[in-house]
C-alpha cells in the first residue's frame, strides 16, 4: 500500500507561479512512478506530468511543456511540480498519483493504483 499526499495548492494571479509537492510513503520512493494530473468539475482526469522511478525520465502534457516542471527528491520521497508562467485555464485540482508498475503508459491515469486527495490551484485573471 502506498499512501499519497500532496499540498502548495492556492490562489495565485495569471503569469504567476506556483509549487505543489507530494509525499508518496509505503514502498521505496524511488521505484515508484509518479505523475501529476489535474481535473475540473465535469472533466475527464487530465495528465499533466510524470516522472518516471528513479527520475531518469520525465514526460509533460504538451499544454505545459515550457512551463511546469516535475522533479523528485528520492531521499524525501518527494516529487514537486514547479508551475510558472500560469493561466486561467491551468485551474483545476491537481492530483499526485504514484504506482510501482513498470508497464503502462504513465501518461495515463490508469496506469496509477495510488492517489492523493488532490489540492486546488485557482489562476486568476
Amino acid at each position: 500500500q502506498v499512501q499519497v499526499v500532496e499540498s502548495g495548492g492556492g490562489l495565485v494571479q495569471a503569469g504567476g507561479s506556483l509549487r505543489l509537492s507530494c509525499v508518496a510513503s509505503g514502498r521505496t520512493f524511488s521505484s515508484l512512478r509518479m505523475g501529476w494530473f489535474r481535473q475540473t468539475p465535469g472533466k475527464e482526469r487530465e495528465f499533466v506530468a510524470a516522472s518516471y522511478r528513479s527520475g531518469s525520465a520525465t514526460y509533460y502534457a504538451d499544454s505545459v511543456k515550457g512551463r511546469f516542471t516535475i522533479s523528485r527528491e528520492n531521499a524525501k520521497n518527494t516529487v514537486y511540480l514547479q508551475m510558472t508562467s500560469l493561466k486561467s485555464e491551468d485551474t483545476a485540482a491537481y492530483y499526485c498519483a504514484a504506482d510501482p508498475r513498470t508497464s503502462g503508459l504513465v501518461v495515463r491515469a490508469i496506469s496509477y493504483d495510488y492517489w492523493g486527495q488532490g489540492t486546488q490551484v485557482t489562476v486568476s485573471s
